[in-house]
C-alpha cells in the first residue's frame, strides 16, 4: 500500500481487534428488533420504526404510507448523516436517538398532506453488499452481512494471500471536526447492518436487506410489511419499494402512475427507480409448527435453500 501512496504501517494491521458488541433494541408490535450499534447505521432503522409505531400503519392508504415512511426516513437519516461515527472516538448515545422525548419531535414535524423539506447528499454511494442467513436444527441464528463497498473495493489486492483491500474509508467526511470525519484508527460510518427479529427473548428472524443507504429504510419497509399487513416474508421481500434519499423520492415502476402523481401533489420529487431498490433475504423461525420459512427476493442474486 505504501508503494501506492498508503500512509498505513504493518503496526496499524498488527494493532486491529474485532470487537463483540451488546446490540441496540426497539420494540414494534410486539416483537424487538436488534441491531447492530453505531459505527453502522442499524440505529437509524430503529429511528425509522419507533417513528412508524406512533401509527396505524394497516389502516393506511398506500399513498400515506410511502408517504410516511419517506417522512420518517428522512428524519432518521438527517441524524444519522450528522452524528453517527466511530463509538470509540465520539460516543453516539442511542437512548437519546430513540428516546420518547426525540421520537415525539420527530412525528410533530411530519406533514402526512405535504413533504418535508429534501436534502442532498453530497458524499459517496455505498455500494456492493453480500447478506447472508443461516438457521440451524437447533434454531441458532446467524445474521451475517459484508461488503467491498465498490465492485472489487480499492482494486488493491495482497498478491501474496489474494486478499482484496476494501475502500470503505470513502465514507470519512471530509469536514475537519464532523463526528465522522477521517481520522487515524478510526472506523468511518457505514451502512451494512444485518438485522434479528426477536419476541419473548427468542430469535423469530434473521433478515438484511441489502442495497447500500436504502437498507436502514429497508428494515423498516420489510417488517412494516410482515408486521402491520400481515404478508408473508417472500411477499413482504418481494412487495413494492420507495425510497425518499438525495433530494429525491424513487419508487420502483411497480407502484401505479396515479400513486405517483398523489406523492408529487404533497411536495415530493418523484424519480422512477431504473433497477430494483436493494435486495431482501430472511429466514422465519415457526416454532409452533416446527419450520423454517426463507425468503430471497427477485431484485438480487441469492436463493432460500433448506437440507
Amino acid at each position: 500500500m505504501r508503494s501506492l501512496g498508503g500512509v498505513h504501517e504493518a503496526g496499524d494491521f498488527a494493532a486491529q481487534r474485532s470487537e463483540y458488541v451488546t446490540p441496540i433494541s426497539a420494540s414494534y408490535r410486539d416483537h424487538d428488533v436488534m441491531e447492530c450499534p453505531p459505527n453502522g447505521q442499524g440505529l437509524a432503522a430503529l429511528m425509522i420504526l419507533r417513528t412508524l409505531a406512533g401509527y396505524s400503519m394497516g389502516d393506511l392508504s398506500e399513498a400515506d404510507r410511502i408517504h410516511l415512511l419517506a417522512e420518517a426516513t428522512k428524519a432518521a437519516y438527517r441524524a444519522r448523516d450528522a452524528y453517527f461515527c466511530d463509538p470509540v472516538t465520539d460516543a453516539v448515545d442511542a437512548s437519546h436517538f430513540l428516546s420518547d422525548d426525540y421520537i415525539a419531535a420527530i412525528r410533530a414535524k411530519i406533514d402526512m398532506a405535504k413533504a418535508s423539506t429534501v436534502e442532498s447528499w453530497d458524499d459517496i454511494e455505498h455500494r456492493d453488499t453480500v447478506y447472508v442467513t443461516v438457521v440451524d436444527r437447533d434454531l441458532n441464528a446467524v445474521s451475517l452481512i459484508n461488503s467491498l463497498f465498490y465492485p472489487f473495493g480499492s482494486g488493491i489486492y495482497a498478491r501474496k494471500s489474494g486478499v482484496l483491500l476494501h475502500n470503505r474509508g470513502w465514507s470519512f467526511r471530509a469536514t475537519p471536526g464532523h463526528p465522522n470525519s477521517l481520522g487515524p484508527r478510526k472506523r468511518p460510518m457505514h451502512t451494512i447492518i444485518p438485522g434479528m427479529l426477536m419476541k419473548s427473548g427468542r430469535a423469530v428472524m434473521p433478515f438484511g436487506v441489502m442495497g447500500g443507504h436504502y437498507q436502514a429504510c429497508g428494515h423498516a419497509n420489510f417488517l412494516c410489511n410482515m408486521l402491520d399487513h400481515g404478508m408473508d416474508i417472500q411477499a413482504a421481500a418481494e412487495a413494492p419499494r420507495s425510497f425518499a434519499f438525495d433530494g429525491m423520492l424513487e419508487l420502483e415502476t411497480t407502484i401505479p402512475e396515479a400513486m405517483k402523481n398523489e406523492l408529487s401533489a404533497r411536495g415530493h420529487r418523484i424519480r422512477w427507480a431504473d433497477a430494483g431498490i436493494g435486495g431482501c433475504q430472511a429466514i422465519q423461525i415457526d416454532r409452533d409448527r416446527g419450520v423454517l420459512l426463507g425468503a430471497s427476493d427477485h431484485r438480487k442474486d441469492g436463493l432460500a435453500l433448506g437440507f
